[in-house]
């Protein structure tokens, strides 16, 4: 019961921050120390996701979940009081350097020594995204603060702030000794230890700036304290330009005719089309590594695929090859950052592949894209399935089939295990999409690779999940096997595009499946505890595997 009680106050607390995110949003701007910020903070607290570990703990600042929110925004961000969010609104044609965040798809500009401009592009997945790690990185900064600058000391900074200020400003690479008295000054301030603190230093520490988390811990601290005597108030900014194109389908639609236009180029618009979001490198792989090693089987042997992973030589040599045979690949230009592979499979030979290409499939094409985020991809994929207009005709695309495979939270089982859907429940909504999923646990039974089936809960945001949540999704009725954030949102634009608007059959193949990239139900097996590294290679082209060969019967057994 306790369980369940914790479950509802934190899906009333996740809507509650949503309807004030966008609030704010379509009001234009707020400031994170004033009311509207503090609403967000005590929301996320309430919640107290497990990404953000020791969030809610007062003086006590947590490492793991800095590490992951900082990979995620831009090279910077702590220096910077003002965060503006813009569409994309012409500064590449500046003199303004690029910054493109460690682990997001997003382009940012430090635009002064005060002001960050991230350009938001994949819709309000990304707002919410962006808005949640700055609320974060605001409760941390402020421990700091409280820290740094105790308030019966009048906001004089400490001794041992004093001493952290030196080393994050020094410039000069410090002695071990240095370092580690450094960090014992540091351990005090952050209410950790020495040994965590160490542990940090290397995790955040990179060849150009190794001596990084000082600089960060102090920055956060001293704009925090600049912001608290009112000398310079944070504040995040919101565009009228992204205001007016958010919900418009602006960069979806962009991307979409893009694509056509280039199927029509290649006069393969109305070839039977299977769709397949994935990455950029598994279907390549599959299909042409075994130029790399003819001895090797490409479709059982994963360990190839591991050495091509650890090697950007033969990741170009493969693409080359594949270019040479006929792969048409193109990046995005539409401000989707949403790169297309096609492949004719007329021109494809799998000879020494491991492959079965049966005479009716030859004449399809597969359209692999990269992956979407959150509500991105309602938006890609609806504009996608719409006919194409041509100047004497419109074309209805002749889909398939549609193949998604990502990676995803898993409730049961851990890193690299396999999830197949059957049912997409998007949360704090009442829209659940139930629907017939081409893949099944038969299909992985001669693979070493733990399988579950079972409905999967599309979250408004990773980082907003809590155990007590998770586990009555799992626990009750729902029964749960795994969340993630783009599944319902695919699924309602098919739906919408093959029951209401007709651009589709609604007979064609649907096939999901990820893998588990974390446990957040386990302690220390959450996202920001470290990336899946070489155990995602298997389940990746596994379910890859599974895919192409469905896809290379499929179109001979349905006729």
């Amino acid at each position: 019961m306790i369980i369940y009680t914790r479950a509802r106050e934190t899906t009333e607390a996740i809507e509650k921050m949503y309807v004030t995110m966008r609030h704010l949003f379509y009001r234009g701007f707020y400031k994170p120390a004033g009311v509207s910020g503090a609403s967000l903070r005590n929301l996320l607290i309430t919640i107290a996701p497990e990404i953000y570990g020791s969030m809610a703990v007062p003086h006590k600042c947590e490492l793991d979940g800095l590490l992951y929110v900082l990979d995620r925004l831009p090279e910077g961000i702590e220096e910077t009081p003002f965060v503006h969010l813009t569409s994309n609104e012409g500064l590449e044609k500046g003199n303004f350097q690029k910054i493109y965040p460690k682990k997001r798809r997003r382009v940012c500009y430090r635009v002064d020594a005060y002001q960050m401009n991230i350009e938001v592009l994949l819709g309000r997945s990304e707002i919410y995204d962006i808005l949640t790690h700055l609320t974060f990185l605001y409760i941390e900064a402020d421990k700091i603060r409280s820290t740094a600058y105790p308030e019966d000391n009048n906001g004089t900074p400490t001794r041992i702030w004093q001493e952290i200020e030196k080393v994050a400003l020094e410039g000069d690479m410090l002695s071990r000794e240095e370092k580690e008295v450094g960090l014992i000054h540091l351990a005090s301030v952050l209410g950790r230890t020495f040994e965590e603190c160490l542990a940090a230093y290397h995790k955040f520490s990179s060849p150009e700036m190794p001596d990084r988390l000082f600089r960060i811990v102090y920055y956060l601290g001293k704009v925090a304290q600049e912001d608290s005597k009112q000398f310079r108030e944070r504040e995040i900014f919101f565009s009228s330009v992204l205001r007016e194109r958010i919900g418009h389908h602006h960069f979806g639609e962009r991307w979409a005719i893009a694509v056509k236009e280039k199927l029509v180029a290649l006069n393969l618009h109305e070839k039977p089309i299977h769709i397949i979001s994935a990455n950029m490198h598994s279907v390549k792989n599959l299909l042409f590594s075994h130029h790399i090693n003819p001895d090797v089987n490409t479709v059982g042997d994963f360990g190839l695929y591991e050495e091509i992973s650890n090697s950007p030589n033969l990741q170009k040599k493969i693409l080359d090859i594949a270019q040479e045979e006929g792969l048409v690949q193109f990046a995005d230009e539409s401000g989707s950052n949403i790169d297309v592979q096609i492949f004719d499979l007329e021109n494809l030979n799998l000879t020494g592949t491991g492959f079965t290409l049966n005479n009716t499939a030859k004449n399809s094409v597969l359209l692999v894209f990269d992956y979407a985020f959150g509500e991105q991809a309602f938006e890609v994929m609806d504009e996608l399935l719409k006919p194409i207009a041509l100047e004497d005709k419109t074309v209805r695309l002749n889909i398939s089939s549609i193949n998604i495979m990502g990676k995803a939270g898993i409730l049961e089982g851990g890193k690299g295990d396999i999830m197949l859907p059957t049912a997409h429940i998007f949360e704090g909504t009442a829209d659940n999409y139930p629907f017939e999923n081409d893949l099944s646990i038969q299909d992985f039974e001669s693979y070493d690779v733990p399988v579950y089936e079972g409905a999967m809960i599309t979250v408004l945001g990773t980082s907003l999940q809590n155990k007590e949540i998770l586990r009555y999704f799992k626990e009750t009725s729902w029964k749960a096997i795994g969340l993630e954030m783009e599944g319902a949102h695919y699924q309602k634009a098919i739906q919408v595009a093959s029951k209401i608007r007709g651009h589709i059959s609604p007979e064609l193949k649907l096939r999901y499946a990820y893998y588990a990239s974390d446990n957040p139900l386990e302690t220390g097996s959450t996202l920001s505890s470290g990336g899946l590294g070489i155990i995602g290679v298997k389940p990746t082209y596994l379910i890859t595997k599974i895919i192409l060969e469905k896809i290379f019967d499929e179109s001979e057994n349905s006729k």
